[in-house]
């Protein structure tokens, strides 16, 4: 494997233009490395809250928002770790090589220590809250570095562990407030993070056609009529099971009936609209994006969780 060093250009790989705005100070070239945008998945840590009886809880909500913030360094720390060790591909892809270190206006240095940094603050913060969350950061962390280096050249296994991520996320939330989670959320999270997953190989393979190999590899055993079939199985999976999980016996039992299943319609919605953008609008390399850029995908989300709200704890807010 190549070293960063030698992956990272020292200046902007394209000359500045007359009219151009001097480029970003090495603060705000982190700041941007960092993708805070990106901190929105780390959301998933607040579904064991928004699940548990302890949702009106103050001292519930501080800490699940702490370990969102732990979160949120350590997934910063591993993209900035993936960064450096794929410089050399980012510059092949026409949206990835604008990030400051692909386009040589973060030192190498800076990132290194950011990397650093941000898993020690990370892993002091989450021990503070709980040692289990500590081990799920831990695993969390050690995993995306597997990935790093091995496991993003295997075919399937590398969705999975983008799967596992998410997977982690909510574990984190259950752990740090003490709850045990339903295998019903940890299934539908898991389906849900394997959808979001190959939407983004599809992007890739589509929006770079054949270059494809040459800015992730594994994209050469990923043919798109493999990767139509997986996003079906897994979007047909995923709708299945978060019905079931609305009218299972642990829900119709902790609230008296099955009114989570007037939410069905949302979920599916939320599904139908995101294959709108990714087969229609050529959409889905970034879901954050595509989610928070989508007026239908936002008020449809906000209308789950309103309407979910309502049905779980309707009672508590009289």
């Amino acid at each position: 494997m190549m070293s960063p060093d030698s992956l990272v250009l020292e200046t902007p790989v394209s000359q500045a233009e007359p009219n151009r705005p001097p480029p970003p100070g090495p603060l705000r070239a982190l700041w941007v490395e960092l993708r805070p945008t990106q901190w929105v998945k780390n959301f998933f840590v607040l579904a064991p809250l928004f699940f548990s009886p302890h949702v009106f809880s103050l001292d519930a909500l501080l800490r699940s928002l702490a370990a969102c913030g732990c979160f949120c360094l350590a997934s910063s720390s591993i993209y900035l770790l993936n960064d450096l060790t794929d410089c050399a591909q980012d510059r092949l892809h026409p949206e990835k090589r604008r990030r400051p270190l692909a386009a040589g206006l973060l030192r190498v240095g800076i990132a290194r220590a950011a990397v650093v940094g941000l898993l020690l603050l990370s892993l002091l913060g989450g021990a503070a809250l709980s040692v289990s969350l500590a081990l799920v950061l831990s695993t969390y962390w050690g995993l995306n570095l597997l990935y790093a280096w091995r496991l993003k050249h295997a075919v399937i296994l590398d969705v999975f562990v983008v799967a596992a991520g998410y997977l982690l996320r909510v574990l984190a939330g259950a752990v740090v407030l003490q709850v045990t989670m339903s295998a019903w959320v940890l299934i539908c999270t898991t389906l849900l993070a394997l959808f979001i997953a190959l939407c983004k190989r599809r992007h890739e393979l589509v929006l770079l056609e054949d270059g494809a190999p040459n800015h992730r590899q594994v994209l050469t055993d990923y043919p798109l009529p493999f990767l139509d079939a997986m996003v079906g199985i897994i979007t047909a999976s995923a709708l299945v099971s978060y019905t079931l999980y609305t009218v299972s016996e642990e829900i119709v039992g902790r609230f008296g009936s099955p009114g989570l299943l007037l939410t069905v319609p949302f979920v599916l919605y939320g599904f139908f609209r995101y294959l709108y953008l990714v087969y229609h609008k050529e959409e889905g390399g970034d879901p954050t994006q595509s989610i928070l850029t989508d007026r239908p995908m936002m008020v449809n989300l906000l209308l789950w969780v309103a309407t979910a709200g309502v049905i779980l704890y309707g009672e508590r807010m009289r």
